[in-house]
């Protein structure tokens, strides 16, 4: 029986803050892949303090459990917190707690054509494997991931060669594609599917995948537990990674967003856009760096 001093303390169910992390960028670096150890610290410490965690990623749910989860665990996560894992883009999620994950759940209607995704294996083994590989932990996405030994201008260039490969192959399936301004419907003049270069990789997903959709799933889990956060902060580290604000605005939440790489420029917004140099950190303070440090002003706003 679990004692009154170990019992563990139910999370408020009005935080002041919650928490929507994109990963790779904001929490794990985009060069090793892996996540500092004073990241880990800080979310255990805000997790502590009540604030929900909510991770929002393109990354698999083997990811999370591998770079994000089990360090946490091994960490020490407290008792009675709850962490939620969106991944794939909202396709696929999971919750965990210091006892371990709990089931993995996939819509199975936002799901590439299996057919497809074996065309890609092959694709990459016979004409990329040199500069990426296929993610194979991936449950309803199909992509490819530049290998961390190869340098970023070689991988970048490589993968323009095999997006465009990539909408060949999906035209011979009859899929209807967009790739940023390249729009390539199917026969019924349909587009129903995303390819999504990121700076690491290619994300080819259906077209109702995005962080809006895992905003809203967050928001479900949250309420679900009865936990309605008072403001919300939103980290990412691309353009695209302001749905998730964008959605939480829309649907009257409060919000700011992070952004953790903003050489590529800050759209104009109807939220507060947050950098580094708002922390007083110069320009050089980017991805995992930067996600670390609005992490510890956090915590330290929320322990007073």
């Amino acid at each position: 029986m679990t004692s009154p001093e170990t019992s563990p303390v139910p999370p408020p169910s009005d935080p002041v803050l919650a928490l929507l992390l994109d990963v790779d960028g904001p929490v794990a670096s985009p060069v090793t892949r892996e996540v500092q150890p004073g990241i880990i610290a800080d979310l255990l410490g805000l997790a502590a303090a009540g604030v929900p965690v909510i991770f929002n990623t393109g990354r698999s749910d083997t990811f999370i459990r591998e770079q994000v989860m089990e360090p946490m665990i091994a960490a020490g996560m407290p008792a009675g917190a709850v962490i939620h894992a969106i991944c794939e883009k909202g396709a696929v999620w999971f919750s965990y707690t210091a006892e371990g994950p709990g089931p993995v759940h996939v819509d199975h209607e936002l799901a590439m054509p299996r057919a497809f995704g074996d065309d890609v294996r092959r694709l990459v083994a016979e004409d990329y494997s040199a500069h990426m590989f296929f993610d194979e932990t991936k449950r309803a996405m199909v992509s490819v991931e530049q290998h961390v030994a190869v340098a970023s201008a070689d991988y970048l260039a490589e993968q323009e060669l095999f997006d465009a490969d990539a909408m060949d192959l999906m035209a011979r399936h009859g899929l209807g594609v967009v790739r940023l301004d390249h729009h390539a419907p199917n026969s019924d003049d349909q587009i129903d599917f995303r390819v999504d270069p990121t700076i690491i990789s290619t994300d080819i997903e259906s077209v109702r995948l995005g962080k809006d959709l895992g905003a809203s799933r967050a928001v479900e889990f949250l309420a679900a537990q009865g936990i309605t956060p008072q403001a919300w902060r939103t980290v990412g580290d691309s353009r695209t990674d302001y749905a998730m604000a964008d959605w939480l605005h829309h649907n009257d939440h409060a919000v700011k967003h992070v952004d953790v790489r903003p050489a590529d420029g800050i759209p104009v917004k109807p939220y507060e856009v947050l950098t580094a140099a708002d922390l007083g950190l110069g320009e050089d303070v980017i991805h995992d760096d930067a996600g670390a440090a609005f992490l510890h002003h956090w915590l330290a706003v929320v322990s007073g």
